[in-house]
């Protein structure tokens, strides 16, 4: 009889098949056990059907990637453990020393970063273009980064014009559809019975926003349909060591179920804020994609978006202070201070736009704040921001 030590272990009992549940069931492990050394030396690749270790995938795992790569109308799907990490492995896979990247100038802060601090530490070189224009293509130029609507100012780029440029001159485009979130459009080319397409190479997310929708995970996906390009990522991936916690999977599989009911209720509700504070006298201007007069609001109407995320921003007349408008945002009472978005909790951040942009903004105005939009009721939102407006009439 072996020792307890031992029979806690190696005990015989194993569960009886024929379970099945609505959730997912979340299988754990650092090791993969093989059925004998033949098993073990069999080839294995990295194709969503077999296992080698916990770190390249689990059938959890493996059961979300599939779900966003249906989303996505997608062939492919690489799950990495952040949203910057998604935007991290195109470039990293991608680029060489000589190549040029292009990354539109109202680009994620993290990625702006990643271009100009780390990727010419390995020669490669990169241009910031104007998201409301096709940037110039050189020779060298190896991948064009795309993000519908942008960072903080939301300007949404000329899709169809760039993604066509990118295509004649056979160069990788990738796109940060996280605020379409897979719903709004169909970043790859049209699939039977869809909304048109849109041609690009690499569609990636971050889970962290409308996939998890509870503000609890931090999680990406990496989206292709050419094998090829696929491989290439995946290849990359395998080597940076991108893992995932199951039970961080769990979560966003969790979400995924309730995503397009919670992406039309906040895009419903962002649009009657929105549309409210633009004719509100303290604000010069609101940019959100829906709004005629916002900054590509043309190219959001010529790709046949089904929707608008949750964000806003308002940008205060100019005669407001830095401060005034910091004492606007404190007074704020359902909104939360932070960064993220597409959680249950509506946010505000107030944003200096002077130290994130290489070329001129496309608007006039004094200090910007950026709204997401949560799950509250949006008439008891709109009476919070009215109220705290009354700070920009007191002295600070």
């Amino acid at each position: 009889m072996k020792k307890p030590a031992t029979e806690l272990i190696h005990h015989p009992y194993r569960a009886p098949e024929g379970w099945d549940a609505v959730p997912v069931p979340v299988a754990k492990a650092s090791t993969v056990l093989f059925k004998d050394t033949a098993d073990l030396h069999k080839p294995r690749p990295r194709d969503g059907l077999t296992y080698r270790y916990g770190l390249h995938g689990t059938p959890t795992s493996y059961t979300l990637a599939a779900r966003l790569a249906t989303l996505e109308h997608a062939e492919h799907c690489l799950l990495v453990p952040s949203g910057l990490a998604a935007v991290t492995l195109p470039s990293l896979a991608m680029l060489r020393p000589g190549d040029e990247v292009l990354v539109p100038d109202n680009v994620y802060g993290q990625n702006r970063y990643l271009t100009e601090s780390w990727l010419p530490q390995w020669g490669v070189t990169h241009r910031f273009y104007d998201p409301l224009t096709v940037p110039e293509l050189r020779d060298n130029t190896r991948l064009v980064w795309l993000e519908a609507a942008g960072s903080i100012t939301l300007e949404f780029p000329d899709l169809l014009g760039t993604l066509a440029a990118c295509r004649a001159r056979g160069v990788v485009t990738a796109l940060d559809n996280t605020w379409g979130a897979g719903l709004a459009f169909n970043g790859f080319e049209p699939a039977p019975g869809t909304h048109p397409g849109l041609g690009a190479d690499i569609v990636m997310q971050a889970l962290t926003k409308y996939p998890s929708g509870g503000a609890d995970v931090l999680m990406g996906s990496v989206c292709t349909r050419d094998r090829r390009l696929h491989d290439q990522l995946n290849y990359a991936h395998e080597h940076l060591g991108y893992g995932l916690g199951q039970n961080d999977v769990e979560l966003v599989l969790r979400g995924l179920p309730t995503l397009p009911l919670r992406y039309a209720a906040q895009d419903r509700a962002t649009r009657q804020l929105a549309s409210w504070m633009a004719g509100r006298p303290e604000v010069a201007r609101v940019l959100h994609p829906a709004l005629p007069g916002s900054p590509g609001h043309e190219n959001w109407l010529a790709v046949g978006a089904a929707g608008a995320a949750c964000l806003f921003s308002a940008v205060f007349q100019p005669q407001y202070s830095a401060a005034q408008v910091d004492a606007f945002v404190d007074a704020l009472q359902l909104f939360g201070i932070g960064y993220s978005w597409a959680g249950p909790m509506s946010l505000a951040v107030p944003y200096d736009m002077s130290r994130s942009r290489n070329l001129p903004l496309p608007f006039d105005g004094g200090r910007l704040v950026r709204f997401a939009i949560g799950l509250e009721d949006g008439a008891d939102l709109k009476a919070d921001i009215e109220q705290a407006l009354g700070m920009l009439a007191a002295p600070v």
